[in-house]
């Protein structure tokens, strides 16, 4: 019960509907939130609202993450690094009221993301064939500071997993996530200056609208990396649960050498009690077993009083099996990457 979609159009049709529901190898359909004209009818209605641009980088020493979001009520603009031998963690954001100054590109193909204060600057920047993510943090961390230049390649033929999908009656969520993206540039952090090869650093992107649930809830895990020697390609994964109707599209998919291979349902399999234990992801045609054992627990929790996130996003390392579209077996060891679980009232 997995719908392909191939065909451009409006995301949302003259009333407000979805005009098309599946998921897609690229984006195809226009974001034309304009057209949900029951926000003028209720206005309320346009905090339920949420858009999203949140990067990633995962380089052979650490990972890197910028984000730009408008929730309706706020705006959140945050940054945070890991290393993963120390296991220092930072993390810092801004709370924008009313999401002023946030300026967010109306779809994921081409625009540019920004947010510039006397105090931080956040652009990201999206064409045909790359994608650019510059920040400038001065104070970053009592003024250790942190700046990035990155350029993350991404090819016309490099594929992507697109889902457009209904949440109840009246909402809806449109998103795309895109993993292994080359990744060149500089990364600098305090003392500490990288320079990003785009044959060690592989990028991410997560671009999100939608119209939520005031109460919402989801699992999801990523990973942008490699494949053992002597394979070398690289290897991505992007999984989720717990948003929306799932029923003619899920969002999880492997994806090697840029190729997207399809996966249905996947069970998160872990202890909510105590994330650090090992998770486990499986499915049901016996296409995917995966063993994620954490090293480090990101919690992050912001409590604005009618705006309330709390996410516990694990860092490990993934090891199993997965099976492509043609069948072949591929065994996975050592992969770095993420898994979430994640509360808001929003």
């Amino acid at each position: 019960m997995q719908t392909e979609l191939t065909q451009p159009g409006p995301l949302l049709d003259p009333h407000g509907r979805l005009a098309q529901v599946g998921w897609s190898r690229r984006p195809l359909l226009d974001c034309n939130l304009e057209q949900a004209r029951f926000y003028a009818l209720r206005p309320l209605q346009r905090f339920r609202l949420k858009r999203w641009d949140y990067y990633a980088v995962f380089t052979p020493h650490r990972f890197f993450s910028a984000t730009i979001a408008d929730l309706g009520y706020a705006g959140n603009v945050f940054v945070y690094t890991l290393d993963f031998a120390s296991g220092e963690l930072h993390e810092e954001g801004v709370v924008v009221p009313l999401g002023r100054g946030i300026q967010l590109e109306r779809n994921c193909a081409t625009g540019e993301a920004s947010f510039v204060s006397p105090k931080v600057s956040l652009r990201f920047e999206a064409g045909p064939l790359e994608r650019r993510v510059s920040v400038d943090w001065p104070g970053f961390h009592a003024g250790r500071g942190i700046r990035a230049e990155i350029v993350l390649a991404c090819p016309p033929e490099h594929e992507s997993m697109n889902v457009v999908i209904p949440i109840g009656e009246r909402r809806f969520y449109d998103n795309t996530k895109i993993n292994c993206l080359p990744a060149q540039g500089i990364l600098a952090y305090g003392d500490v200056r990288e320079e990003l090869r785009p044959e060690t650093c592989l990028g991410s992107l997560d671009w999100g609208r939608g119209v939520w649930e005031y109460r919402s809830y989801w699992n999801w895990a990523s990973a942008s990396g490699y494949l053992p020697a002597p394979d070398g390609r690289t290897f991505g994964l992007n999984l989720g649960c717990g948003f929306g109707d799932m029923r003619m599209a899920t969002e999880n998919c492997v994806i090697v050498q840029g190729r997207l291979h399809k996966l249905g349902a996947v069970r998160f399999d872990y202890a909510a009690g105590n994330t650090m234990l090992p998770w486990r992801f499986t499915d049901d045609e016996g296409r995917l077993d995966l063993t994620f054992t954490p090293f480090k627990d990101r919690t992050a929790r912001t409590n604005l009083g009618i705006i309330f996130s709390q996410v516990h996003q694990m860092f490990g390392r993934y090891r199993g099996r997965v099976v492509l579209d043609d069948g072949q077996p591929l065994e996975v060891r050592d992969l770095i990457g993420f898994a979430e679980e994640h509360h808001a009232r929003w």
